[in-house]
């Protein structure tokens, strides 16, 4: 869903689609992602349209970077010793 997301917003519908999956379990996952604050959600008339909430995504992102970044740092001083 997330990459679906990345590539434009989309309704539930249009999320359906994608899936192989009941319209319900579809709405608990966006659901959960919503919790998560990974996906944003707007009402436009009838439909609901869902959008990456890429703030988070960027946060998240920097966060496993940093982490990333201080494990090489750590593997990095223990081949020097």
């Amino acid at each position: 869903m997330i990459s679906l997301l990345r590539e434009r917003d989309l309704t539930a519908g249009e999320i359906a689609d994608q899936f192989n999956m009941t319209k319900p379990s579809i709405s608990h996952h966006l659901s959960t992602l919503k919790n998560a604050k990974l996906v944003l959600d707007e009402r436009n008339g009838q439909n609901i349209i869902y959008s990456l909430n890429t703030t988070v995504v960027h946060e998240v992102m920097g966060w496993f970077l940093e982490m990333f970044s201080d494990k090489v740092q750590e593997e990095g001083f223990k081949h020097d010793k």
